[in-house]
């Protein structure tokens, strides 16, 4: 038992680190594309043609089949929070490699999402088990998980059409939610795909199910969504603040669409539940702190009283006579006008 919870341990490391290490890569193959046409941010598509970008990608699916397989050596209570762990990694290369720096409140946010994830994590229920993918349809097509597949789609379409074109670019909360909120269906999708191959590989064929390919189809859509909209996110803000947010809400919707699924809460104690909801209090908390540490964009138009040189001084007489004078060398003003005394009111 030691020994299978070690190699499941040592495959969420890993798979951490590669994770982490694509969002660095990635984002390094989307400048370069960028550099050389339109942004993925502003609609482009460039950086498919990008070599560094791809290796980033190839370098997120090993992680994450390293991630898959980790789970079948140790429990999730065990490599769930290690993807904590990417954040980390992310953070340092963006510092070395991309220049990006991390603030102080930036480090507390981060601490923060970690830890209501891993509260989250923690008190989360033990997973039914399922016997067919008959039986996942029909979780799936219960009446309260379909309003909350409902209430994610209006809400990505409202955040894609909508917010996206207007404050995409300076709100990571539109394009980071998109990706959460698709990506909570999308593991959905993978978990149902994932039992129909564990149950094909037993002796029961799920192959035969049309429930299977329309889960397979809602997950390519699903995946393609989410690259989409984190290519534009790292393309657009910071990577060490993009990836502990992307990491708080993905892991907090999906823990949600879970429970609305499978059920996962019925039975549940009052502590743990009052500790999934600190967990999400925690979460939420962080991703306020890591968005209010964004480095502001440099104004374009600067303020008009700034003054345009230090060795020049602008002086009000009592009498509403405006002049200046040049420091430096002590001489008379060299303009003088008069000003309405309510020019400044």
């Amino acid at each position: 038992m030691y020994s299978s919870n070690l190699k499941g341990f040592i495959l969420a490391m890993v798979s951490s680190a590669f994770i982490g290490s694509s969002f660095i890569i990635k984002k390094k193959g989307l400048r370069k594309a960028g550099a050389n046409g339109p942004r993925a941010s502003s609609g482009g598509y460039g950086y498919l043609l990008e070599p560094l970008w791809w290796i980033g990608m190839l370098t997120m699916i090993f992680g994450e089949i390293a991630n898959f397989v980790a789970y079948i050596y140790a429990p999730a209570v065990l490599v769930t929070p290690l993807g904590a762990l990417s954040i980390i990694v992310s953070a340092v290369l963006a510092h070395f490699m991309l220049k990006e720096k991390l603030q102080k409140m930036g480090m507390l946010g981060c601490l923060l999402c970690i830890v209501g994830s891993t509260i989250i994590v923690l008190h989360a229920p033990e997973e039914r088990s399922i016997s067919s993918v008959e039986e996942i349809w029909a979780l799936a097509t219960q009446p309260a998980f379909l309003l909350y597949t409902a209430s994610a789609v209006a809400t990505a379409l409202v955040l894609s059409l909508y917010c996206a074109p207007r404050y995409g670019q300076t709100n990571i909360i539109v394009y980071i939610g998109i990706c959460s909120i698709i990506g909570s269906l999308t593991v959905m999708s993978v978990k149902a795909i994932g039992i129909a191959i564990k149950l094909t590989l037993e002796g029961t064929n799920q192959a035969i199910y049309l429930q299977t390919w329309i889960f397979a189809m809602i997950a390519v859509t699903c995946i393609i969504i989410q690259l989409n909209y984190l290519n534009r996110a790292l393309d657009t803000f910071n990577t060490a603040i993009v990836s502990p947010i992307y990491y708080a809400l993905f892991t907090s919707f999906t823990i949600l669409a879970s429970a609305i699924m499978f059920k996962d809460y019925s039975g549940q104690s009052a502590s743990s539940i009052a500790s999934e909801l600190c967990g999400f209090i925690t979460v939420l908390s962080g991703t306020a702190v890591l968005h209010s540490t964004r480095d502001p964009d440099t104004p374009l138009i600067s303020d008009l009283y700034t003054p345009l040189s230090p060795t020049v001084s602008w002086y009000i007489q009592g009498n509403g006579e405006l002049w200046k004078q040049k420091d430096e060398d002590g001489s008379c003003p060299s303009f003088i006008t008069n000003v309405r005394q309510d020019y400044f009111k």
